[in-house]
């Protein structure tokens, strides 16, 4: 699936659950996708504009002159499903941590130990702002069919979190066992 396809389907989902802003499908895929998925800015008005000439969403009518809300159209919606049936695209990984961990020679154990300390910590971030999702998640009734498929996401990005803090606390007994005591 080309990167295209896959800021379509992003962009699609979001209005698939309700209407939305440009500007709110923004906010809904870097604060509720932002766990597993990331679009860039630049890339989601144009894509509305593009959908919108394709005739997959519609502009409804605004309550504010400047802030239009879209809505997926039903040949949208049924774009959107011919999208989610592709197999899904895999990205070469790009771990900045473990860039510099691989190097780590040149930094220094002390050095690691603070990237490491400082990875942990953004997944207990991660891990509680998760938690925080998946009980806001019961406390919306117009999400009821779509709660169930969020909530995989939201068990998976909690999985991800925990497993970088069992890593984090691995490694970071490895530095202990290098560093003089």
């Amino acid at each position: 699936m080309p990167t295209r396809s896959q800021t379509q389907t992003a962009v699609l989902g979001a209005l698939s659950i309700h209407p939305m802003t440009g500007y709110a499908v923004r906010e809904n895929i870097r604060d509720v996708l932002g766990h597993f998925w990331s679009e860039s800015f630049g890339q989601i008005y144009p894509t509305l504009a593009e959908l919108e000439r394709e005739g997959l969403v519609e502009r409804q009518e605004p309550e504010h002159p400047r802030s239009a809300p879209f809505s997926a159209t039903a040949a949208g919606l049924e774009k959107l499903r011919e999208l989610l049936r592709e197999p899904p695209q895999s990205a070469k990984p790009r771990n900045g941590l473990l860039l510099r961990l691989f190097f780590g020679r040149q930094l220094g154990a002390n050095e690691c130990r603070e990237l490491i300390e400082a990875a942990r910590s953004q997944a207990e971030v991660q891990l509680a702002e998760l938690g925080a999702e998946r009980r806001s998640l019961v406390e919306q009734p117009d999400l009821d069919k779509d709660a169930p498929f969020i909530l995989l996401t939201i068990i998976a990005g909690e999985h991800g979190a925990r497993a970088t803090i069992a890593w984090a606390d691995d490694a970071l007994a490895i530095l202990d066992e290098m560093l003089p005591a």
